[in-house]
């Protein structure tokens, strides 16, 4: 079995130091590849870092909505080399995020869209974050057109929902939250996903799946995340792996090679 988590942050405080540990504990338990989300200049910049130093680590650089109201013109700049980069796969994460609500709505919305074009501009998928703001979000995602290109990063909406951003081209990737015992809308949405657009991720440090809830997350859990998967979709563990492994590898444009 090989495992792609698709979205996680060894780059944030509860990991920075110790990365190599926890990604050599992912590798036996068959977590082979790694993305690295960013959020601001700095995670962007040690995601990159990872990337650089980790085989099958990559890098996903981006503005999150919670840190929108800090993303100006010089940020901007910053992004859009850190773009370029050879091991930056995706834009993200963006949003939007009205439980937090660090950012004002109306500058986390503007801060949304001018990242999805710069996405577009440069040819790269978006990671999405969206908290209590969905409609908002399906809103602007739609307004793109038809050459969108990403994920619903730690997808936790109902099949209505999820039937409507697979509409707009988006794939759907499970965290930790599919695991849990009363999240019944996310398991039938895992049932329903078609296998071509699913994705496995941890969102480490955060989320943990059962068994390990409450605890501290780690990208070795996104096989904990896959079996709850297998389950819900009455599927062989091995082949849904495989197949959300292809996914990302397809979203992201990494050639798949075996590990």
């Amino acid at each position: 079995m090989k495992i792609f988590d698709s979205h996680t942050h060894l780059n944030d405080e509860a990991f920075w130091g110790n990365e190599e540990q926890y990604l050599k504990h992912a590798q036996k338990l068959g977590v082979v590849a790694t993305a690295q989300v960013g959020s601001n200049t700095l995670l962007n910049e040690r995601a990159i870092k990872l990337a650089e130093k980790y085989s099958n680590t990559y890098a996903i650089v981006g503005w999150h909505p919670e840190d929108a109201k800090d993303f100006h013109e010089a940020e901007c700049t910053k992004l859009m080399q850190q773009l370029q980069h050879p091991r930056v796969v995706a834009l993200g994460e963006i949003g939007l995020d009205y439980h937090w609500d660090t950012s004002p709505q109306k500058v986390q919305r503007k801060v949304f869209e001018e990242q999805i074009e710069i996405a577009m501009e440069n040819k790269l998928p978006i990671a999405i974050h969206n908290r209590e703001a969905t409609e908002d979000t399906y809103a602007i995602l739609k307004n793109v057109g038809k050459n969108i290109n990403g994920v619903m990063h730690s997808f936790n909406g109902n099949v209505e929902w999820m039937e409507k951003f697979l509409d707009l081209g988006m794939n759907i990737s499970f965290s930790g939250v599919a695991s849990f015992k009363k999240t019944k809308d996310v398991h039938e949405a895992v049932r329903q996903v078609p296998l071509d657009r699913i994705m496995v991720e941890t969102d480490a440090p955060y989320l943990a799946p059962e068994p390990l809830r409450g605890k501290q997350n780690e990208p070795a859990y996104a096989l904990y995340v896959l079996e709850a998967l297998a389950r819900h979709r009455d599927m062989d563990p091995d082949v849904l792996a495989q197949a959300t492994y292809n996914n990302t590898c397809k979203l992201y444009g990494i050639e798949n090679e075996e590990n």
